[in-house]
């Protein structure tokens, strides 16, 4: 993937950009942008474009909204916050396609920003109609398009593959190269020992990253409720502790895999248990700590404190980490131990530490230990899908070096 033209690649000078950023940010109940991440993520490529001379006009979706115009999944509050974080005005624009964006994108000059409104206010956006795309461009009057939402790339959507066709200049923004070199370069070609940590609730949510993984990895850590399930491949008992009872075959395949390979399969030798859990209010019973089998009534959820030690002690002589979901459930804190031990190990680690999109990215943050790991990915599926192997086409669309 080292091989897509960036920014960096091409001249766009004078030129207007349509840039594709990921400002999909949460809000809280009072309307505001609880977490600028994503808007913060894209500001390097922003800024960039800005010193070259450019003019930019940004495009993204916001939530899941029907198809249509609607108010609370608008864009306009974003425009606000980027303005202030770059020092300098931001126009919105309350549609993508239209005369309301002829007007304004006709109006640029160099250096001038402009937010389209939500791209998913049109059904054909999802659909990737071409018909759509192509007014894209137009009424924008676009003559390059720069992806920098990662955290899309594996959709083909209008602005996130289909715009690509209609102009001669298709390049990658500074985030997904970035991304690119993290999660391709630095696990394809990585420095060893290469330890890779995977959590989360479905062995099925993640059975071809494990297996894609193990190809690469020296050791592989398991936690979350995943665990529960290799538990049952190996003959243990895991109480009322979700488990995927027909995912059994693929854990054993796992497992058989990593024997023959000769990677280090560490599963979880005690457990947190509990015998009531309250999603709703944030609670769970007395917790005990049970090693090896699960006793009936009772369920996972947290590793325990020798598998703590146990991971502690393998991520310490580790010179890569990619930590890709929660060793419990970390949102009640209770539940967090485990999830914030490994934390704390990966961002003491000094190794190359990438963080894989998704609920490891809340729980690393939640820890307190973001600033202190190499990289933290802004993508949940689309960097699963680019672990797997697979082709994302917000990338493929984009022209290569050679």
């Amino acid at each position: 993937m080292s091989n897509i033209k960036t920014i960096k690649d091409v001249d766009l000078k004078g030129k207007k950009v349509f840039v594709r950023v990921d400002f999909n940010v949460p809000f809280d109940a009072q309307g505001n942008i609880s977490d600028d991440t994503r808007i913060v993520a894209a500001l390097p490529t922003i800024q960039y474009l800005l010193d070259e001379g450019a003019m930019v006009v940004l495009t993204s979706h916001l939530g899941r909204p029907k198809s249509k115009a609607d108010t609370q999944f608008s864009l306009a509050p974003v425009a606000k916050a980027l303005a202030e974080k770059l020092g300098k005005n931001v126009t919105f624009v309350d549609d993508c396609i239209g005369e309301k964006v002829k007007e304004a994108c006709s109006k640029m000059k160099a250096g001038d920003v402009v937010l389209l409104e939500n791209s998913r206010f049109y059904s054909e956006e999802k659909k990737n109609d071409p018909e759509f795309a192509k007014k894209l461009v137009e009424d924008t009057g676009a003559e390059a398009y720069v992806n920098d939402a990662f955290g899309t790339a594996h959709r083909a959507h209008a602005t996130t593959a289909g715009v690509a066709a209609y102009l001669p200049i298709k390049v990658a923004g500074l985030l997904i190269e970035k991304e690119l070199e993290f999660l391709g370069s630095k696990t394809e070609n990585p420095v060893r020992p290469f330890t890779v940590i995977l959590g989360g609730s479905k062995v099925s949510d993640k059975i071809t990253v494990i297996d894609s993984l193990l190809d690469k990895c020296d050791a592989m850590l398991i936690g979350g409720a995943m665990a529960y399930t290799f538990a049952l491949a190996q003959g243990r008992t895991t109480g009322t502790s979700l488990v995927e009872p027909d995912k059994i075959d693929l854990a054993k395949q796992a497992l058989a895999k990593a024997e023959k390979k000769g990677v280090k399969f560490l599963l979880p030798v005690d457990n947190a248990v509990t015998q009531s859990i309250d999603f709703a209010a944030g609670k769970v019973g007395p917790l005990e700590v049970m090693g090896g089998n699960i006793e009936e009534g009772w369920a996972g959820v947290d590793i325990g404190p020798k598998t703590i030690e146990l991971y502690k002690e393998q991520i310490a002589k580790s010179k890569t980490i990619l930590w890709n979901g929660p060793m419990g459930i970390f949102e009640i804190k209770d539940c967090a131990k485990g999830t914030f031990a490994i934390a704390e190990a990966v961002a003491k680690s000094g190794a190359i530490s990438i963080i894989g999109g998704g609920d490891s990215v809340k729980a690393i943050k939640k820890s307190g230990f973001a600033k202190d790991v190499s990289f933290i990915s802004t993508g949940g599926g689309a960097s699963l899908e680019f672990l797997e192997g697979k082709e994302l086409p917000g990338v493929a669309v984009l022209d290569k070096k050679c």
